[in-house]
């Protein structure tokens, strides 16, 4: 782990190297070993006007642990496709499937000084506008629209805890598609710091994220 660590922050602080990732930073470790892994990278490149997302899997092995080094400058719609497209893969594999392995994305934790990850094995992507539910939307800009009312970053826990309900809530995340990666990871790892009222866990437990 410690090697990989290494060869991942080389990618990270060359300047000049066409192969450069800049991966995305938070303050906080959310898993910071995973054992038996193969890389995934997903890098941003500028051809004439256009962006793209060039995707690099050369070296993944299907019965271990996925670890996507994804830059942070690149749009969700043009990570989240590519994404959906290697989870597919991995979890339709019949021959060297293993129930184990899991996919993470990768991060620099600036705090800890140490990379890290968060886990995303579960999470089903859907690049289309939920069709129920509370939905919880981060845009482009960073704000956040609770059924189209914007709520303060630090007063999203308070307010989805004291929303009227006969029932308990489905709360729906879903994130613009224009939202950079980086900016996409702080906020997953934002929703899992979120403490919610027990009638109300199924905001933790839902696993369909939309992208539009």
């Amino acid at each position: 782990m410690k090697y990989f660590s290494l060869i991942i922050l080389c990618f990270f602080f060359s300047c000049g190297n066409k192969e450069d990732i800049l991966l995305p930073k938070a303050n906080v470790t959310i898993v910071k070993n995973v054992e038996d892994h193969s890389p995934i990278y997903i890098f941003f490149r500028i051809k004439g006007k256009d962006t793209l997302a060039e995707v690099n899997r050369k070296n993944s092995i299907i019965s271990t642990n996925w670890i996507f080094n994804i830059d942070k400058r690149l749009p969700l719609r043009l990570v989240i496709p590519g994404v959906m497209k290697l989870q597919q893969k991995k979890r339709e594999e019949k021959a060297h499937k293993n129930e184990l392995a899991q996919n993470y994305y990768s991060y620099a934790d600036t705090i800890g000084k140490n990379l890290a990850f968060v886990p995303f094995t579960n999470v089903y992507y859907k690049l289309e506008k939920p069709k129920s539910g509370i939905v919880v939307f981060f845009t482009k800009n960073n704000e956040i629209l609770v059924d189209n009312v914007a709520v303060k970053r630090e007063e999203l826990e308070e307010y989805l805890n004291k929303l009227p309900s006969h029932k308990p809530n489905k709360y729906v995340f879903c994130f613009g598609k224009d939202l950079n990666f980086g900016n996409y990871l702080q906020h997953k790892i934002f929703i899992q710091s979120l403490k919610l009222i027990k009638s109300k866990l199924e905001l933790v437990m839902v696993n369909t994220e939309f992208i539009y």
